[in-house]
């Protein structure tokens, strides 16, 4: 197989304007088409298109899923792109480059709802899915082709319509010989989009900027810069050894991605690697009880992800952002894991301190990284204050499932709601 028709599903050997059987012009045609096994699937700007779906006058409207005046965009639809919105922006700047925009504030617990659903279908295609995020996942159909009686293109196709079908909503599919490779390729025809990577992966990626590399943030492209380094090009062009040499192990890797290799395999036991709340204040806070009021309700909630998931975190993290959007983290690591807002809020506030010296914030955020699961924990993981914290915690896990989430907070807590409320 060479080619495919993703509405009728025909397959053919050679490569075709329109289907000879439907007449349909969206046609996917690579010579290795029939080989590829490891896919990148990816929901269009999700959020944005789940809101769509349940409000149809948004159709053609620009929405922005996000905060209030102060916020930043969450994620927004293609409409929203096109004016020049995107995730990450100041709300004033994303309203200022699309005024008319209809802004919809996150509901997380119906987004989740339907990455579960869509990660169902997924997963009675293949056991091996790697979760990325809500809207995201890898997958591995090595193997499949029996069972479904199709190679994985055509299955993955078939997916795609199902999620458009059933959810109401579109994905786009990344296909590839490993994950990198099909992370990239995922992103080359969104919206509904399908593409393929194989062997001109290359060439392809040579004239790409070195940020395009996963792991390669802003101080290691300015690193490479310096170096030379500005393509991916660059990269496959240098000497393997001085690239170990001066990055190390780092070296070695961008190395083998800039060749278009990945070693990585879709492990659908991977742990993930945090977990994090934050949120942006109405007016400029810089006195710390203010700050800590608005930091004791994120531990509680960090903290509750986190026994929900079954995980402790070495490490604290507590993220500012100031009036000029630049962003302060600090971190510290624990000697016992944690997964109790009453250490969060300890380790949260002692590293707030140190930063809340009169300047104004705009936003506060806490997580935990370096996270374990909490039956591999040390042994001494519920000693002293941290199992006293656990035990009262879990207890009122028990009665939030049965009352609801609000049946019990603390006085803290409930000043900073009704402080925010009046605001």
């Amino acid at each position: 197989m060479k080619a495919f028709c993703r509405d009728c599903f025909w397959t053919g050997e050679d490569a075709v304007r329109r289907c000879p059987t439907c007449a349909s012009p969206r046609i996917v045609a690579h010579p290795e088409l029939g080989d590829l096994t490891i896919a990148h699937m990816d929901c269009d700007a999700f959020y944005a298109s789940v809101e769509k779906r349940d409000r149809p006058e948004l159709r053609d409207v620009p929405v922005i899923v996000g905060g209030g005046q102060r916020g930043v965009v969450t994620t927004c639809c293609y409409i929203a792109r096109i004016k020049g919105v995107r995730s990450a922006m100041p709300m004033f700047k994303a309203l200022a480059a699309c005024p008319e925009a209809v802004v919809i504030k996150p509901d997380f617990t119906k987004y989740r709802a339907e990455s579960k659903r869509i990660l169902g279908m997924a997963s009675e295609l293949t056991p091996l899915i790697q979760n990325l995020s809500l809207d995201e996942a890898w997958m591995d159909l090595s193997g499949t082709d029996r069972l479904h009686g199709a190679p994985p293109a055509i299955t993955l196709a078939r997916l795609q319509a199902r999620v458009e079908a059933e959810v109401g909503i579109t994905v786009s599919i990344g296909l590839a010989p490993n994950k990198f490779l099909a992370k990239i390729a995922s992103e080359l025809d969104k919206p509904r989009g399908f593409s393929v990577l194989g062997a001109e992966a290359k060439a392809f990626l040579a004239g790409k900027p070195v940020r395009i590399l996963p792991g390669v943030g802003p101080a290691t492209v300015a690193s490479l810069e310096k170096a030379g380094f500005r393509t991916v090009g660059d990269l496959a062009r240098a000497d393997r050894k001085a690239l170990a040499d001066r990055w190390g192990a780092q070296g070695l890797r961008l190395f083998d991605l800039a060749h278009g290799r990945d070693a990585r395999a879709v492990n659908p036991n991977e742990a993930r690697k945090a977990i994090s709340c934050e949120t942006t204040f109405n007016a400029d806070l810089s006195r710390i009880e203010d700050l800590e009021d608005q930091l004791s309700p994120l531990c509680e909630r960090v903290a509750r992800q986190a026994r929900a998931a079954s995980v402790a975190g070495r490490v604290v993290t507590l993220k500012l952002r100031g009036t000029d959007f630049r962003i302060v983290t600090r971190r510290r690591t624990l000697a016992i894991p944690t997964q109790t807002a009453h250490t969060l809020f300890q380790v949260g506030r002692e590293l707030l301190a140190a930063e809340a010296v009169g300047k104004p914030w705009r936003l506060i955020g806490i997580g935990i990284a370096d996270l374990v699961d909490e039956e591999a924990a040390p042994d001494d993981f519920f000693a002293g204050d941290e199992r006293k914290a656990l035990a009262s915690e879990r207890s009122l896990d028990v009665l939030r499932a049965r009352f609801g989430a609000d049946v019990v907070t603390s006085a803290r807590n409930l000043r900073t709601r009704a402080s925010r409320d009046k605001g």
